[in-house]
């Protein structure tokens, strides 16, 4: 592999690998990719995915993409975007529709990056099942402009529909990958390492859909990722169930007949999700207290 293009990992062993991808809340499918050496920031690969964003869609974004020139450019493309801000960023208000937000203003001087912006602050509490209460304060910028169609309360639940987008990343590189690394020596090779896997993952995912379209009730959020891929493997090497025994083909399938067997829980259960520095060489910090040890209920 090419450590010029990749850079270097934290222990000086590895070449690292940054992905970013535009996820769809609903199916968890990708709707577009941009990856490169790791020394680039998230928002360098983001701008890239901007063309396929149109003004049907509304942007969910972590505190990483809170800055000014690119709320601009989602804005620019009809989009909408719903983004958490960073603790860097302090908006001054200057009208208060009474909604539980407040409009300010994104970017400064006479001409400001966007002239008003709706920002919704609130206090998030989150009982464990050991008894501790972590609470966080939480501050989102938004281009939705009605506080009567979009109520302050709507968006900050809306706004934890963002992580489906890590239940992707987790698919592909936990469940798939399985802790394999890339081993490709080439530029070439290395893409097609990267997009192997999106595109195995993007049929899985166009299977679950089909699966959920064709029966009425289940729900993409109960179809279990892991049952897909053990089935479509199955399926694969042992040559068998590709075909419908008699009569013709049907969208949902030996896949998605697996799927509707073993379907997740009707709700999911609210977890926290541990955060702690599992290695010596790994690039996150220790975790100083502020997320629990073990993922909790």
């Amino acid at each position: 592999m090419d450590e010029r293009w990749c850079g270097r990992g934290s222990a000086k062993e590895n070449p690292l690998l940054r992905l970013v991808v535009l996820v769809e809340c609903g199916t968890r499918a990708v709707l577009a990719a941009a990856f490169g050496p790791e020394s680039d920031g998230e928002l360098t690969y983001a701008v890239r995915l901007l063309s396929v964003l149109d003004r049907t869609m509304l942007l969910p974004a972590d505190a990483g993409f809170d800055a000014n020139e690119f709320a601009r450019d989602v804005h620019a493309t009809g989009a909408q975007f719903l983004v958490r801000s960073s603790a860097h960023r302090v908006p001054t208000p200057f009208r208060y529709p009474g909604n539980g937000s407040y409009l300010a203003r994104i970017g400064y001087g006479v001409l400001p990056v966007l002239p008003t912006v709706p920002v919704i602050e609130a206090s998030v509490t989150a009982t464990l099942a050991d008894g501790t209460v972590r609470t966080e304060q939480w501050r989102l910028l938004t281009s939705l402009l009605d506080p009567a169609a979009h109520p302050a309360a709507g968006l900050m639940d809306l706004y934890h529909e963002r992580w489906q987008p890590e239940t992707t990343y987790f698919s592909i590189k936990a469940t798939m990958l399985d802790g394999h690394v890339l081993r490709s020596r080439s530029l070439t090779g290395l893409d097609q390492e990267v997009y192997a896997p999106l595109t195995t993952y993007q049929a899985l995912i166009r299977a679950a859909a089909d699966t959920a379209r064709t029966r009425p009730g289940p729900d993409m959020d109960r179809i279990s990722f892991t049952v897909l891929q053990t089935t479509a493997a199955d399926t694969v090497t042992t040559a068998t169930g590709i075909l419908p025994p008699a009569g013709p083909a049907d969208l949902v399938g030996t896949i998605g007949r697996a799927a509707l067997d073993a379907p997740h829980p009707t709700r999911h259960r609210h977890r926290i999700k541990a955060r702690t520095r599992k290695n010596p060489t790994s690039k996150y910090g220790p975790n100083a207290g502020q997320h629990p040890t073990t993922s909790q209920n």
